[in-house]
């Protein structure tokens, strides 16, 4: 069997090319005190045949050291300038002249993300997205680059109210009037796609007991049956695309197409973050890797070839949050890579993904779910805040579950049931846990900027009980 695999696969690398298969990009993420010079960042990017590279900033030094070098880029405007650009034309005009037009061409930026995950941002910024978009685009018109540079904002899975089953997909009910409609219709009308971030890993690390291990891997497996569609899913990334692809179906934006800003998996976790490892994560993106340059949409979609930047280049040590928030990246500070794997077609020719991971048999395949609780599963989840996240982010979080994210906070008012102990990280769990609960234990419902993760025995604080749902 294995000479006529290994032909096989060769056969397939030969009928795609990269003209009719997607793309590898990668997040170059800089929060760290560590990392090699941007010059030499650019030469690892390149050695490696990487395509495209995405910057969360618009720094000269990066930029620069992008220019000439054939590497497609997408660059970003920061949720905290977004109420400058909204408010002010001519704040966008400037921007767009420093940041883009000063580089472009030799720079090749094809792209301007406005903003990342703007909806999960504690500074309530939702609605100032929609005009910074068409305050940058109009900028672009100006300097004639709308046509050769989109303008996007990454979105969250959390911008999703259903996504069990994928078929049954949809956007958060309160967002699709004010900002989903505008954004696709100028997306629409730009001829621009959506750009999604999509972690498999935290869908997984809640649901371990419901999703198995393989399937989150993107290895061999039965596959599960989509039953709204009938379609079978053998990963769990398809399955969360697919989820997104049918949010827009049901608004009737068949035509958008998506890109995926992010995706990745922790080379190493804490206890808790069940799944974290070198393994895994070499598992997660060699098989990514190979399933997206190889050609093929999602069973959804089987035409739509994906654009996919993994996250992220480095392991970055100033991050906040858990063990894993400092343990995504490809490459260490030293340009030594973590785990060894293709991102090009002619390196997947030698490359197998040999570890099958141990639990084979001891979960089910779950139904695709996009990080909460299958709707099957009796198992119970609570959202706890992060002690080690610090007062300024547990603060932030607090505010926004508590405000414009509609948790139930009465009960930690003053005199209330859950006001004792009267703590930041006691009042912050029980308002972030509400919210969770609320939003139906979904990916990235449990996040608030690293501030909060999942825990699968009921917290205790004081006599305080915390609810499982809504």
């Amino acid at each position: 069997m294995e000479p006529y695999f290994l032909s096989s696969f060769l056969l397939l690398v030969c009928i795609f090319t990269s003209a009719d298969a997607g793309s590898i990009g990668v997040n170059y993420g800089r929060i760290a005190n560590n990392l090699p010079a941007a010059a030499k960042v650019v030469q690892l990017v390149k050695s490696q045949g990487l395509e495209r590279i995405k910057v969360y900033d618009t720094d000269p030094v990066v930029l620069k050291a992008l220019s000439g070098c054939g590497i497609k880029v997408t660059v970003d405007l920061p949720n905290g300038l977004l109420y400058s650009a909204a408010k002010n034309p001519s704040f966008a005009r400037t921007w767009v002249q420093k940041n883009v037009v000063a580089y472009h061409p030799s720079t090749q930026i094809e792209a301007i993300a406005v903003g990342n995950e703007v909806f999960v941002d504690p500074h309530n910024t939702t609605k100032f997205l929609i005009p910074a978009m068409r305050n940058i685009h109009q900028a672009l018109v100006k300097f004639n680059l709308h046509s050769s540079i989109k303008v996007s904002s990454p979105v969250a899975l959390s911008a999703l109210q259903s996504s069990y089953p994928s078929s049954a997909g949809s956007f958060r009910p309160e967002l699709i009037e004010p900002v989903f409609k505008p954004m696709l219709d100028f997306l629409r009308q730009t001829g621009s796609y959506l750009m999604v971030n999509a972690y498999p890993f935290f869908a997984y690390e809640s649901n371990s007991d419901v999703i198995s291990l393989d399937y989150a891997l993107l290895r061999e497996n039965p596959g599960v049956v989509d039953s709204g569609n009938g379609l079978r899913y053998f990963s769990l990334f398809d399955a969360q695309i697919d989820a997104v692809f049918a949010a827009l179906s049901a608004l009737k934006y068949d035509d958008i197409k998506i890109v995926v800003t992010e995706t990745g998996w922790p080379s190493k976790g804490d206890e808790n973050e069940i799944g974290s490892g070198v393994e895994n994560a070499a598992a997660y993106n060699g098989n990514l890797v190979r399933r997206i340059l190889t050609g093929g949409g999602t069973p959804l979609r089987p035409q739509a070839d994906l654009t996919v930047y993994l996250f992220a280049l480095f392991n970055e040590n100033e991050k906040d949050g858990p063990t894993s928030e400092r343990n995504y990246g490809l490459f260490y500070p030293d340009e030594q890579k973590v785990y060894d794997i293709p991102f090009t077609l002619e390196g997947l020719k030698s490359y197998k993904d040999s570890n099958r991971s141990s639990d084979t048999g001891s979960h089910q395949v779950a139904a695709p779910v996009n990080g909460g609780v299958s709707k099957s599963t009796t198992g119970k989840t609570w959202c706890v805040a992060n002690p080690e996240a610090g007062k300024q982010k547990l603060q932030a979080g607090l505010d926004f579950a508590c405000g414009e994210g509609g948790a139930d906070c009465r009960s930690i008012q003053p005199g209330a049931t859950c006001y004792d102990p009267n703590t930041l990280v006691a009042h912050s769990s029980f308002a972030f846990n509400s919210y969770y609960q609320k939003q139906g234990r979904g990916m990235g419902d449990c996040y608030f900027g690293g501030a909060a993760y999942v825990v699968t025995q009921e917290p205790k604080f004081g006599q305080c009980e915390f609810p499982t749902g809504y």
